[in-house]
């Protein structure tokens, strides 16, 4: 029998079953495929930490941010005493665990901030320039999970970068100085415990302000695929703002600025903690890792790939 004898309720009857399967086996498989999905999210997230964690650069870095409060312990140790130092390396002599501090407080200003402008600027540019960020935009994870994952593995690298010192400054205070009770700011003591762990916060509270500095480099290495072009902005950005900030004529403008209060932190060392200054240089970070982040996401998921 030719197609054309066949009746056409029977036609249209078999043409509803095939939609009606077909429709059924398309919500099957979408339905199938939201763990799938999950999966290639968290395959994402894995990836972008092994790459960023896995370079050279990133290892050397770390390597570096290690040996700051050796090179610090080791100076005063040999000088036999602080060297009419004041604030926390005055004291590291006669308790090693400010020797944590004193160390995060010094490479705030430039070492963390240089690390996080390396890693940030190259997170997209560095994709783009190796050809591999089509592949990543195409890939079953998606655009807004890409940028995600670069989020979050930068968020991961500013703890680790800061909890690099943490560590090296505990082992090096431990072993070059006495440790005991530590001395507020406030003129009152607590124990080494409490101590660990309001120098513990101290590193958590400098790894959130660099979240902020990472955003602008997340966002600027967006608009590039030359990862030395997007360090060299990303660094700019921060020495600029970084005079901004120096300059007294700007003072309508400074709680505005990034850095403004990054050395809120110092407050954990007071008892009780002054919380408002760590707050509002928090919410200040969260500002800007929104716009910036948006910024990011608007460029990349409208970004010509081909």
């Amino acid at each position: 029998m030719s197609p054309s004898d066949v009746p056409a309720e029977t036609a249209t009857a078999a043409g509803t079953v095939q939609t009606e399967t077909s429709a059924e086996t398309n919500s099957v498989a979408a339905y199938a495929g939201r763990p799938s999905a999950g999966r290639h999210t968290m395959a994402l997230f894995i990836s972008e930490l092994r790459l960023v964690f896995g370079r050279a650069r990133t290892q050397v870095g770390l390597g570096v941010l290690a040996a700051v409060p050796l090179l610090i312990g080791i100076a005063i140790k040999l000088s036999g005493s602080d060297g009419g130092a004041e604030g926390f390396i005055g004291q590291v002599a006669g308790n090693g665990l400010f020797l944590i501090v004193a160390s995060l407080g010094l490479s705030l200003p430039f070492f963390l901030p240089t690390a996080v402008t390396v890693i940030s600027g190259e997170s997209l540019a560095g994709e783009a320039s190796l050809g591999t960020l089509r592949n990543l935009l195409t890939a079953p994870a998606g655009r807004s999970r890409l940028l995600a994952a670069k989020m979050v593995s930068l968020t991961v690298f500013c703890l680790v970068a800061t909890m690099t010192i943490w560590v090296s400054g505990l082992i090096v205070g431990f072993i070059l100085f006495p440790v005991g009770d530590v001395l507020l700011l406030s003129g009152s003591t607590v124990s080494l415990g409490e101590g660990l762990i309001r120098a513990l916060g101290i590193a958590v509270v400098i790894s959130l302000s660099l979240l902020g500095l990472a955003a602008i480099g997340l966002f600027v290495s967006s608009l590039t695929s030359t990862p030395l072009a997007a360090m060299a902005a990303t660094f700019g950005t921060f020495i600029v703002l970084g005079i901004m900030t120096a300059i007294p004529q700007l003072h309508a403008i400074h709680p505005w600025l990034l850095m403004y209060r990054w050395q809120s932190f110092a407050d954990l060392l007071r008892d009780p903690p002054y919380w408002h200054e760590i707050g509002r240089n928090l919410l200040l970070q969260a500002g800007y890792v929104a716009v910036f982040y948006t910024a990011a996401w608007a460029r990349i998921t409208s970004r010509d790939i081909t």
